[in-house]
């Protein structure tokens, strides 16, 4: 939801308001209640909100990682040798 800020020319108040961006432009003053409410050109600003999406969510691929089966430890790889037991 865009954040924009609003400005009296009456009586210089000043505030940030959250809007839809099909609402009404405010246009009356809720401090002096003249109709000098005027919208300013500022840089553009919102809000989330909700869980929304993180970076976070779709890192790992989602599959487990496979089992690897261990090298033996030594060369003959039988075990039969006596410098395997």
């Amino acid at each position: 939801m865009p954040i924009y800020a609003y400005k009296c020319v009456s009586c210089g108040f000043a505030q940030d308001e959250m809007q839809k961006v099909s609402d009404a432009t405010l246009t009356v003053c809720p401090s002096c209640g003249k109709a000098d409410y005027a919208k300013q050109v500022t840089a553009p600003g919102f809000a989330l909100k909700g869980t929304g999406w993180y970076a976070t969510d779709f890192k790992g691929g989602g599959k487990p990682a496979e089992a690897k089966p261990e090298a033996p430890s030594h060369a003959c790889g039988t075990g039969a040798c006596p410098a395997c037991n």
